[in-house]
């Protein structure tokens, strides 16, 4: 349950304005709220969390209690360097209709986001993926389902890129915290 709960508030944090939930406000906007763009994008955040439970099962189930807690530590320093250095994603030129289309970038968005990374983190430091796996897609769609009924609270560049700051400063200073 411990890994539920971290999962989900964590993915929470540091899942506010990342590059999938910015891409689906920005459809929302562009192309009104269409039930099936939402349907893809929490198809997308179950496909790649899954994924992330399913790595983080199989590492564990490979690595001894020490590297588990290194590797739950690198992954912390990946997630928040990729808070700090990635941007909110751009909007697209042309945005396409294509649900496809948009299941493919959002997959390719999230399968290294760092909702993801932390979900590996919490499945491989715990030793129980399937519950931070189901906390990540749970809290992953919440976001999700926020930019699609809202895109203009989560569509401010400034406040994004704060947002993405913040949460990155906080898991590196988790970093720093968990090695002193």
């Amino acid at each position: 349950m411990s890994g539920f709960l971290f999962a989900f508030l964590a993915v929470l944090v540091v899942g506010a304005a990342a590059r999938d939930q910015v891409l689906v406000a920005m459809l929302a906007r562009i192309q009104g709220p269409r039930p099936l763009l939402l349907a893809t994008a929490l198809l997308a955040a179950a496909l790649t969390t899954a994924f992330a439970g399913w790595a983080a099962a199989r590492l564990a189930a490979e690595l001894g209690p020490p590297f588990r807690a290194a590797l739950a530590s690198v992954a912390l320093v990946v997630a928040g360097g990729e808070m700090v250095l990635v941007g909110p994603a751009r909007r697209p030129a042309e945005p396409t209709r294509s649900l496809f289309a948009a299941l493919l970038v959002l997959a390719a968005f999230q399968v290294s986001d760092a909702a993801r990374l932390l979900v590996l983190a919490f499945g491989v430091s715990t030793a129980a993926p399937i519950p931070a796996a189901l906390g990540g897609v749970a809290a992953s769609w919440v976001l999700l389902a926020a930019a699609w009924l809202a895109p203009g609270a989560v569509l401010s560049r400034a406040l994004a890129r704060a947002r993405r700051w913040a949460g990155g400063g906080v898991l590196l200073l988790g970093f720093f915290k968990l090695i002193a």
